[in-house]
């Protein structure tokens, strides 16, 4: 699951390399290729993931906002820093979706125009037959992949083991595509055709795409297994298959068009066409996947507003589904695949967000390696910046594909980017005007308590951004019932730049008399906010709290734009609009429905 993108790679990144005609299909360019791709897998992917970016783990969890929270926490001295990278890690997380549009569209494409190789017949239906089953595959996430997910992994090693078998019987007959292996053929092609090396560079990085995901989804499944399994199965496979895609053209140069297909015997076609689409439904599915855990954790660090998030297993809460992340990938894809019209196309489009992701990782883990490990800085630079030289060609090379599409995925992450921008900065505006207007908590309750007002029977939960203000629920509830409950406690969630934080850390209470409490509760961003179930720990501190008598009060604040010193104008009314259709924070924080009670008010920014 974790290798299915890079590992669906082979149906296209090789073909893109010759199928444009620029490259000869001579024994030294073809060879000069497969070393390309064979150092790019052992460079970028073994030793800069597997080995070196994996240690960069944040409590078990991995992927960008992971190592993003990571290098946030290691300058955390050096405010500047720190917040050049957080921009740049917000700006890697637009670009990881704008890649999410991309890598369903030209997986599928490309499997399914295997058909072309069965029979020419079939091309006018490869763009339908895609949208068919990525259409399928996007109405389905609703219920969830418990049911097939324990199918994912089974495939996925029988697509692994086959596609090195196929490259295997290619090697048996040509073998001295084995001598690729060797980085003097890589370097002999870069020199003796250096300007057509840097155009191959985009089509070589190609076989990279996907490397994120192991890194991604470690805290899924740890070090040791991804590990294992890129080393002794997906690796060998991959450039088993490579090598056999060489050897195959070396032999015959027509089969350039599509080599991963034409390798396959003609019995093997339809079968072997079966189980490349199964193999990007997979990929294409663990992309969604990890762009649904994406968004909730961008969410719970204050960089998109609240959505609907939806458990679709009892068991295992990382399974969740997000209604509007959905529909839009699915917009995305479908876009993609009717704009571009076929893999070769796509490939155009497909490759520079990646690029740029690979230098923000490489940025911020030197920054890691600095500042969070205290290495000497001569280290630092030796241990990224070969990786950083090597990232920067591959998006050079790259952006020469902007006009062609590759504007398509940059398009994408420059407008969420926009979004995410605008909501972390219009929430710090608000919440600067509600502190400007905030009441200091201790002593509003003084002086309340001079002439109380009556108490009644019962729990009131103020839920509050800032401890130790006075809540506008507060103000507006004694305001117009004039009424104060038995118990009152005035709550504050804290999202931390760490992925879990565990039961023994989740709440802080401090008591300030009068029946009245102060109470933090702690989430990470991996965690699933439960405000009931955390408050169920403050019984043993001392407050007896009954869930059939508490009630919860928010305040439902209505953004108004206005003309002053924030943001751009046209800013400020996005921030309003999407302030107005986030989820209720009833929901995101799972309080009871029948048990909360909201009081509005106005806000200007």
């Amino acid at each position: 699951m974790v290798y299915g993108d890079i590992g669906t790679s082979v149906l296209y990144a090789f073909k893109e390399v010759f199928v444009s005609g620029h490259v000869p299909i001579t024994e030294h360019n073809v060879l000069g290729v497969l070393s390309l791709f064979f150092w790019a897998l052992t460079i970028i992917v073994s030793l800069k993931y597997v080995v070196l970016i994996m240690r960069a783990d944040n409590n078990g969890e991995g992927g960008l906002m992971a190592l993003l929270a990571l290098a946030s926490l290691s300058t955390r001295d050096t405010p500047k820093v720190r917040g050049t990278l957080v921009i740049l890690g917000v700006f890697g997380v637009a670009l990881f979706f704008g890649d999410g549009v991309i890598t369903p569209a030209i997986s599928v494409l490309s499997a399914v125009e295997g058909m072309e190789i069965i029979t020419p017949g079939a091309k006018p239906y490869v763009v339908p037959i895609s949208l068919f089953v990525l259409a399928c595959l996007f109405l389905v996430q609703r219920r969830g992949t418990g049911d097939i997910g324990k199918f994912f992994g089974p495939i996925t090693v029988v697509w692994f083991f086959c596609i090195g078998l196929m490259g295997l019987v290619q090697v048996v007959k040509n073998p001295s595509v084995l001598l690729a292996v060797l980085p003097t053929y890589a370097i002999s092609f870069m020199i003796d055709h250096y300007a057509l090396a840097f155009i191959t560079l985009g089509a070589v990085f190609l076989c990279l795409t996907g490397a994120e995901a192991l890194y991604a989804d470690m805290g899924h499944f740890g070090k040791k297994p991804i590990r294992i399994a890129w080393f002794g199965l997906v690796m060998p496979s991959l450039v088993l298959n490579y090598f056999g895609q060489g050897a195959l053209v070396l032999a015959h140069p027509e089969a350039a068009s599509n080599p991963f297909f034409l390798m396959t015997p003609e019995w093997a076609l339809i079968p072997l066409v079966v189980l490349a689409t199964a193999a990007t439904v997979i990929a294409s599915q663990a992309l969604i996947t990890g762009a649904y855990s994406a968004t909730k954790q961008t969410i719970q660090l204050g960089f998109l507003p609240r959505l609907t998030i939806l458990h679709t297993s009892i068991k295992d809460t990382g399974q969740i589904y997000i209604p509007a992340v959905n529909w839009a990938l699915m917009f995305g894809v479908v876009a993609a695949v009717a704009l571009f019209g076929s893999s070769d196309a796509l490939a155009a489009a497909y490759g520079i967000s990646v690029s740029l992701v690979m230098i923000i990782t490489t940025v911020m883990t030197f920054f890691i390696v600095r500042y969070g490990w205290k290495y000497p800085l001569w280290l630092c630079i030796a241990s990224t910046s070969v990786f950083f030289v090597i990232d920067a060609a591959f998006f050079a090379s790259n952006s020469l594909k902007i006009a062609q599409g590759g504007w398509f995925p940059l398009a994408m992450a420059v407008g969420l980017y926009t979004i995410m921008a605008t909501w972390k900065d219009g929430r710090r505006l608000m919440n600067q005007k509600l502190m400007a207007d905030a009441i200091d908590l201790p002593s509003f309750l003084e002086a309340v308590f001079v002439s109380p007002p009556v108490r009644v029977d019962g729990t009131a939960v103020f839920l509050t951004a800032e401890a130790g203000t006075v809540p506008n629920a507060m103000l507006h509830n004694l305001k117009h019932n004039k009424v104060l409950h038995k118990n009152n406690l005035f709550v504050t969630v804290r999202n931390h730049e760490i992925p879990w934080v565990g039961m023994d850390k989740r709440i802080e209470i401090d008591a300030l008399g009068h029946d009245c409490w102060q109470v933090t509760i702690n989430y990470g961003f991996k965690n699933d906010p439960d405000v009931p179930k955390a408050l169920q720990q403050i019984k043993a501190r001392g407050c007896d709290l009954n869930a059939m008598t508490t009630s919860y009060f928010l305040s439902r604040d209505t953004v108004v734009p206005s003309l002053g010193e924030g943001m751009a104008p046209w800013r400020e009314k996005l921030f309003a609009q999407m302030h107005r259709n986030a989820s209720a924070a009833a929901d995101f924080l799972n309080l009871p429905n029948n048990a909360v009670v909201e009081l509005g008010s106005k806000i200007e920014i």
